[in-house]
């Protein structure tokens, strides 16, 4: 990853473009005419690479959308652990970066050599805890792991163990208020403090543990008496910090130090809407007892001019943690009574207004109120109030040779200013106190540390409606941290440009060292105006110093000012946007005027912490007289001189904090509020560094990818990935061999050839004939990446896509012919089929009839028998007929009388008798049955025969009627003897003309055969 890049050695050296990157010496008058003239020429190149980037930025619009996703992926983006590898390296697709990342909960994510962090505004359970802790610490390779702030901590502690030049470690923090910077810097000394507490000796360990908690105990009251409520922020700081971890040799924590720069004092007199005091007031008044409110006369209904919005509830509002955290570092419960005691008189002090005399000459007067309150102030501060009252209403003027002594009374703006100055002095002097005892109750002896990693806190930079001095001065801290940003991120691209193989000398990029000689450069700038301002001593006029402003600074290209703004202002155009800045009021602030009549005044109280604060101012006013005036800016630009020379000497490490949306809501992503302070803390402007190199940065696996086929398929080259290729590849040629980066590289660059040898790159030569790209300037392949600009990503785009459309069309006419063949072979096996097919079922249809009919002529050649046999019985065997009851059990036919014979063979007449039986019919839901007995002889047996054929005769002695004459049976022979079941699917009738008959109409013999229905 690229933030692994922080582990190599840094060395303060300038670079192949010139920018200087370490501290520099102080220019003589021919290197700043030089310099100056150098600024020109580079601010042409600037602008015109502001254009160049520009338009860089809107060429991703004019890609298609199948280029846009190969090179965004936005399925894909919340995997993105480093924003500059997002390709191309734009505004835009950072921001879709982060706002994937942050839907996703990852609210960390690394931006070169940078950490960007954004808040979630949410607890997010288990993201600090020990166990990740232990996890990034002892995790052979941490960078492999998912972005976190710990990694950055363990990369400054290695580099420590390692004693990689320079081994001094920084890790700066920056951010806008409430985007989580106090949060991070918290977390990062919580986690030295566990890392770094391995010890073998119980002493040494109980040691190391004290220095750790009083460390950890720093900052609550670090962020009582130095954070405020913002409309930013509820816990936002309103000062800088560097702290150093100071480590032994055994990379053990045995001590720290703080150093702090520009406390805002002026809150304590002065809070916008909505906007809260220090958090220590609100502490005092809502933590203390009964007993410590009796003492420092703050009554429960008490209401204080410099304490708005008491009743509002923050969880910074813990009296307790900040006593016991004091008690931690070895403040006593004495001085701690001390310090609030002092505190709650400044409550008092603001309460007291002042009135204006009916006469100019004649000193300010106080109502009875405030005349209590100013009673409660001196006894709290423990002051003469008579002398306090003194100091506050008129001034001491001394002039002259001899410095004569001279009173006059001061105005009512003038009386309210003193005791606003009064109060600042005081807190101010409470603050620094604080530091210098935190620093010696933490701080170890030089000769047991050897080396440190420093924490920084800063302001981020800040745009209001108003800006003051406060705004220019911060801002300006800003600018010179960017300065020392971008210098530190150039080297980790000269470092990766360097490890590919390419040179550095062509990258360009937008230096902010004409802002910074705007603000700070000699001989003339805006803060040695100031600084004249102060020292002339005379009555400020904001339009005379815009006058000045404008004659002295018009040449210098950040300096602008709005022709219809009636106020006097200047605006400064710094590297995160324009400022307008407000010119009154800024000298008052520049030069912080304290009244020497004021310092004597606390001097003489009979307070031993307030004698111990002022004690020293004392001594450097008894030395210095009338000396030179130490300005704000003056001592703000020494201290950040200072630590700038620290970060020189040390290995930075950045951590930009982000604020999603102002609003504080959770899992909420505004991106204009986003794209806004990515520009201020200078990820814009390390984007655009990556876009004015190589924004589009490809592996070359990736690479042959995409645009292998670009090549002619006869010289693909057989490489593949470290995990070889699939199979798709295979047949592109891309992953039949394993093979080393040295063939992915040749494979790349004749690609590049088949690419630029085209029209696309003539073409745009011809165009701009005066100054012609070269694919030197438009492309470059490393080692193992290919760097290109977006002109040839649409150059290798606009050839892919042609080569494209050839094997589109190839594969159609393959397609077309395959369809075509296999149209014909379906063709010819479906006639096949059918023919198989009619051919089976034409047998089958055959076989089955056959069958049938062999079946039919079975049973009828069986019942032709069988009917044969029965009639020759029946002709045969004719006896005598008795007259008998015919009786058949359970059927219809009822028993009748019947005919008998004599033995002389006279029939005896009787009466006739009817034969019935069962009804006899070829229908086939009813079998027949027929039982009777005959017996006949001579005549007889004549006679029934005759009746079976059915002849007309009658006699009145005898007469034969049966049932099967309406059915047409022939003959007896065709009563049968017995049941003829015969049992098919389909009726046999419907073959009956098949044999024996000829005519299917005509009814024959085999018609009348009784059948049984199945």
């Amino acid at each position: 990853m690229a933030a692994s890049s922080s582990n190599k050695s840094w060395n303060n050296s300038t670079f192949t473009n010139g920018h200087e990157v370490g501290s520099r010496a102080k220019p003589s008058s021919r290197d700043s005419e030089l310099r100056q003239g150098q600024n020109s020429t580079l601010q042409k190149k600037v602008n015109g690479f502001k254009k160049q980037a520009q338009s860089h930025h809107t060429t991703l619009d004019l890609l298609e959308g199948e280029v846009k996703a190969f090179l965004i992926d936005e399925d894909e983006l919340h995997t993105f652990d480093d924003l500059t590898k997002v390709n191309p390296v734009t505004t835009t697709t950072v921001l879709k970066c982060l706002h994937a990342r942050y839907s996703a909960d990852v609210f960390y994510t690394h931006a070169g050599c940078t950490l960007v962090a954004v808040n979630p505004f949410k607890h997010v359970p288990c993201l600090y805890s020990l166990d990740v802790m232990k996890e990034y610490h002892v995790d052979p390779q941490p960078q492999e792991l998912k972005p976190h702030v710990f990694i950055l901590a363990e990369q400054a502690y290695r580099n420590v163990q390692g004693q990689v030049e320079p081994v001094n470690q920084s890790l700066i923090v920056s951010g806008e208020s409430g985007a989580g910077k106090t949060w991070t810097s918290r977390c990062l000394m919580k986690y030295y403090a566990t890392v770094a507490a391995s010890s073998s000796s119980q002493k040494c360990q109980d040691m190391i543990e004290r220095i750790e908690r009083r460390v950890l105990e720093s900052n609550p009251v670090m962020e009582a008496f130095g954070n405020a409520r913002t409309l930013r922020n509820n816990n936002s700081s309103r000062f800088g910090k560097y702290i150093q971890l100071q480590l032994n040799r055994s990379q053990q924590l045995v001590g720290a130090s703080i150093q702090t720069y520009l406390l805002e004092k002026t809150r304590v007199t002065c809070q916008a809407a909505s906007e809260r005091n220090f958090h220590i007031f609100y502490q005092i008044m809502k933590g203390a007892t009964e007993q410590e409110r009796l003492q420092w006369k703050l009554p429960g209904e008490a209401q204080f001019c410099w304490l708005p919005n008491a009743d509002q509830k923050l969880e910074e509002d813990c009296f307790e943690v900040t006593k016991d955290a004091m008690l931690h570092l070895g403040i006593t419960s004495r001085m701690q009574r001390q310090i609030f005691r002092i505190l709650a008189g400044l409550l008092h002090l603001g309460n007291i207004q002042f009135s204006a005399p009916a006469n100019e000459s004649q000193p300010c007067e106080l109502d009875a109120q405030s005349k209590g309150y100013l009673q409660t102030m001196a006894v709290l501060l423990k002051v003469p109030q008579e002398e306090v009252l003194a100091q506050l209403l008129v001034r001491t003027i001394r002039a002259g040779r001899q410095q004569q002594v001279f009173m006059k009374p001061c105005s009512q703006t003038e009386c309210g200013m003193r005791r606003d100055c009064l109060a600042k002095v005081i807190y101010a002097k409470v603050f620094d106190w604080l530091v210098t005892f935190i620093n010696g109750s933490i701080c170890a002896n030089s000769s047991r540390w050897s080396n440190f990693i420093g924490l920084l806190d800063v302001y981020g930079f800040e745009s209001f409606v108003l800006n003051n001095l406060e705004q220019l001065c911060i801002n300006y801290a800003n600018e010179k941290l960017q300065q020392h940003f971008v210098a530190h991120y150039l080297k980790a691209q000269q470092e990766e440009y360097a490890a590919e193989g390419l040179e550095w000398s062509f990258v360009s990029y937008q230096d902010n060292q004409s802002c910074l000689d705007l603000i700070e450069g000699s001989p003339t700038s805006i803060f040695s105006l100031l600084n004249e301002e102060c020292r002339l001593n005379r009555l400020f006029d904001a339009k005379q110093f815009k006058t000045r402003l404008e004659k002295a600074l018009s040449s210098n290209a950040c300096l602008s000012w709005d022709k219809f703004r009636e106020s006097p202002h200047f605006i400064v155009s710094h590297y995160a946007g324009t400022v307008s800045y407000q010119i009154e009021g800024m000298m008052e602030k520049n030069k912080d005027p304290v009244p020497l009549e004021l310092i004597q005044l606390l001097q003489k109280s009979q307070d031993s912490l307030l004698q111990d604060l002022f004690v020293e101012q004392k001594e450097q006013n008894d030395n210095r007289g009338q000396s030179k005036v130490i300005t704000v800016v003056s001592k703000f630009k020494s201290s950040l001189e200072s630590l700038m020379h620290i970060l020189h000497s040390t290995t930075p490490h950045y951590t930009r904090c982000i604020k999603p949306n102002s609003d504080c809501r959770p899992m909420t992503f505004k991106k204009e509020e986003v794209i806004t302070q990515l520009e201020a803390c200078g990820i814009v402007e390390t984007i655009n560094i990556s876009a004015a190199g190589f924004p589009i940065r490809l592996p070359y696996q990736s690479f042959m990818d995409r645009y292998g086929l670009i090549q002619n398929p006869q010289q693909l080259y057989p490489v593949s990935g470290v995990n070889g290729a699939s199979p798709a590849k295979k047949k592109r040629g891309l992953g039949a061999v394993e093979a080393g980066e040295d063939a992915l590289g040749s494979a790349v660059r004749d690609i590049i050839s088949v690419a630029t040898s085209g029209q696309a790159v003539s073409s745009t030569v011809r165009d701009q004939p005066e100054n012609k790209p070269s694919s030197s300037l438009l492309v470059h392949c490393g080692k193992t990446k290919i760097f290109m600009t977006h002109s040839m990503l649409e150059l290798l785009e606009s050839v892919r896509s042609q080569a494209l459309s050839r094997r589109a069309f190839c594969i159609q006419r393959c397609w077309r012919r395959y369809l075509r063949r296999k149209q014909a072979r379906q063709q010819r096996a479906a006639t096949r089929i059918q023919a198989v097919v009619r051919s089976w079922l034409t047998r089958r249809w055959i076989a089955r009839r056959h069958k049938a009919a062999q079946v039919i002529q079975r049973a009828w050649r069986t019942w032709r028998t069988l009917m044969d046999a029965l009639a020759a019985a029946e002709l045969d065997d004719t006896t005598e007929i008795e007259e008998q009851l015919v009786s058949v059990q359970g059927s219809p036919v009822r028993a009748v009388k019947g005919f008998t014979q004599s033995s002389a063979g006279t029939p005896q007449a009787r009466e006739p008798m009817v034969v019935q039986s069962w009804p006899f019919g070829l229908a086939l839901s009813s079998a027949p049955c027929l039982s009777m007995t005959v017996t006949a002889s001579g005549l007889q047996k004549v006679m029934s025969l005759l009746a079976c054929l059915k002849l007309s005769f009658r006699n009145a002695n005898y007469k034969v009627e049966t049932n099967q004459f309406s059915q047409g049976v022939a003959s007896v022979r065709a009563q049968p003897q017995e049941t003829i079941k015969l049992h098919l699917r389909r009726s046999p009738l419907l073959y009956a003309d098949v044999c024996p008959g000829k005519k299917s109409d005509h009814i024959t013999g085999y018609n009348q055969i009784l059948l049984e229905k199945a």
